[in-house]
């Protein structure tokens, strides 16, 4: 299937119109859509005492740890951290690593990590090893900040000895490699301005780029897609109808650029826009540069859309529920849960109880034996305990 038609015939779920701003004393400041909020009349050394003591007691309290991590931000539970290590002479992550296990414990270990560190953990992960995990990394670099990658780059550089570019060159290759690239330079336009007679320039550019279905220059797609601003990539209407527009018609619908770029392509192209958009990429490239769309149109969406695919059919993919929900509770984590609901017509909350409810019977009626040996004790109701927390009250 052709990129782009790829992207019409599965579009995802439009971005909400409502304002995300607030007035702070006069001033334009975004709204926080995190469900993680720092704890009021907060004591790193208290919480340092309540952890060691849930730690060390007989059997381990894994609902006393889940709940001083997910209602605690990350700037506090880093204060927690270098308390409990000064306090017990030992780190806060290697306590948890003997105490807990499984997805709990990845999960408690995230939670732990400050936000660009985490992140430099999983870039690292997904490319260490046989075979490289190119869903992550797009998904981490295409839905950071300029600023929050650049702290990505120091933290990987901290923590691995490397350069992070270096590793993603030697790891990748052709295309994918390039737009990976593209996306580590951190020059994305952040402002929220629409350029119209850019987006006529565009349309000319990609036309251009395009037009040969057997030679496609995809650089020129990457430095598109890579630079331009959210506003200036993502306005539905024009989408959606320009994919059906004749030659020479127009849209006037919308007024955003990237997507008034393609309006404008079918008025400088000499075929209709969906055989001229005829473009056979694949694999990796095709998957990344629909991401980076998905992203722009409206990142919320992408993440439920991540959370629904890790849920469905049979197994559940434990580290895409972790690495969502974590790195984007205290960005974004509320406008996900709506847009899930939004999407799939049930909450999200209800969607990790349902799963969690299938995987014990399946276990019970299929691999009773090997769950009891190997995994004594509710150690899935305590994970799901800890999604539940970072996802907040339905």
């Amino acid at each position: 299937m052709s990129f782009f038609r790829k992207i019409f015939k599965n579009v995802i779920h439009e971005k909400d119109p409502k304002d995300d701003t607030v007035k702070v004393k006069g001033k334009e400041k975004p709204k926080y859509y995190g469900t993680v909020t720092p704890y009021p009349n907060f004591s790193a050394s208290s919480d340092a005492a309540v952890l060691r003591d849930a730690i060390k007691s007989k059997g381990v309290d894994e609902d006393v740890i889940i709940s001083v991590l997910v209602k605690r931000s990350n700037e506090q539970r880093q204060k927690i951290k270098a308390v409990y290590e000064a306090s017990n002479g030992e780190k806060l992550d290697q306590a948890l690593k003997k105490a807990l296990r499984s997805d709990l414990e990845d999960a408690s270990l995230a939670l732990l990590m400050p936000p660009a560190h985490f992140d430099a953990y999983l870039l690292r992960k997904a490319t260490k090893g046989l075979g490289t995990d190119e869903h992550v990394l797009v998904e981490v670099l295409a839905t950071r900040t300029n600023q929050e990658i650049q702290d990505i780059k120091r933290a990987f550089k901290e923590e691995y000895k490397k350069e992070l570019e270096d590793v993603i060159r030697n790891e990748t290759s052709g295309d994918f490699t390039n737009a990976l690239l593209a996306m580590l330079k951190a020059n994305k336009d952040e402002s929220t301005e629409v350029n119209m007679e850019l987006a006529q320039r565009d349309a000319e550019t990609l036309f251009e780029a395009g037009k040969n279905t057997k030679n496609i220059n995809v650089s020129t797609f990457i430095d598109i897609l890579t630079t331009r601003n959210g506003k200036q990539l993502s306005k539905s209407e024009c989408l959606k109808c320009v994919a059906h527009l004749p030659i020479n018609t127009c849209c006037y619908t919308c007024s955003s650029s990237v997507y008034l770029a393609f309006q404008n392509y079918a008025c400088v192209s000499d075929v209709t826009l969906p055989k001229a958009l005829d473009m056979k990429l694949k694999g990796d490239i095709e998957d990344c540069l629909i991401d980076i769309v998905k992203c722009a149109w409206n990142t919320p969406a992408f993440f439920a859309e991540k959370l629904h695919l890790a849920m469905k059919g049979l197994g559940t993919r434990e580290a895409t529920l972790t690495r969502v929900l974590v790195s984007r509770s205290e960005v974004d984590l509320k406008k996900i849960v709506e847009e899930y609901r939004a999407m799939y017509n049930i909450s999200l909350q209800e969607s990790i109880q349902v799963k969690s409810r299938e995987v014990f019977k399946c276990y019970c009626l299929d691999a009773f034996m090997f769950c009891f040996s190997t995994h004594p004790g509710d150690t899935k109701g305590h994970y799901q305990a800890i999604l539940l927390g970072l996802c907040g009250p339905q």
